[in-house]
């Protein structure tokens, strides 16, 4: 690049010139019209860089662009990549690993704690099945199932709830009229 067709210092800003914009008082109402000559055109002149920079970023963006087009990455496919980077940089971090951890352990002894919840449960109706006051539930819903057998027409006292209730199924499924289709005799409408 050259410094006639970019209007560019070719020369860096050295420390006088650091030093000559710090000393300058912009609020200072009283300013020579050379210093405020010189200052306008050290504006313009930063103006110039800013633009001509701009310029620059845009021709090397395009470029990039290009580059990338040629090397088939489209923005889907880094976006793709990024993320699955970004997934694989935060399952390989101490704190995902800890969390991870953590977890597991809960899991654990939340599944230890139901199977002691399910086998207190399970001995608990077991103590309760066993209790003097089920058996009399128990003896009482026997002798109404005795009861009702007797008078649906059963032989006597004798055989189990499920029985009963086998038996009352299957009786009802003999009542029960069926619903097949006959074929009209022919003429009738």
């Amino acid at each position: 690049m050259e410094t006639s067709q970019t209007g560019l210092d070719s020369q860096p800003l050295r420390e006088t010139d650091e030093d000559l914009a710090s000393e300058i008082n912009l609020s200072n109402s009283i300013m020579t019209e050379e210093e405020r000559e010189e200052i306008q055109q050290e504006l313009a002149k930063l103006e110039e860089e800013i633009s001509t920079l701009k310029q620059v970023l845009t021709s090397k963006e395009k470029q990039h662009a290009e580059l990338k087009e040629k090397l088939g990455l489209t923005p889907l496919g880094e976006l793709r990549n990024n993320f699955s980077r970004g997934w694989q940089d935060m399952t390989n971090s101490t704190a995902y690993k800890k969390t991870s951890e953590t977890l597991s352990t809960a899991g654990q002894k939340t599944t230890a704690a139901f199977n002691t919840l399910g086998t207190a449960i399970t001995r608990k109706l077991g103590d309760m099945r066993n209790s003097p006051s089920f058996k009399s539930f128990e003896e009482k819903v026997e002798t109404t199932v005795s009861s009702i057998k007797t008078k649906v027409g059963g032989t006597g006292p004798g055989g189990s709830f499920e029985d009963v209730l086998s038996s009352a199924a299957n009786a009802s499924n003999q009542d029960t009229p069926t619903n097949s289709m006959t074929p009209a005799p022919e003429g009738s409408c």
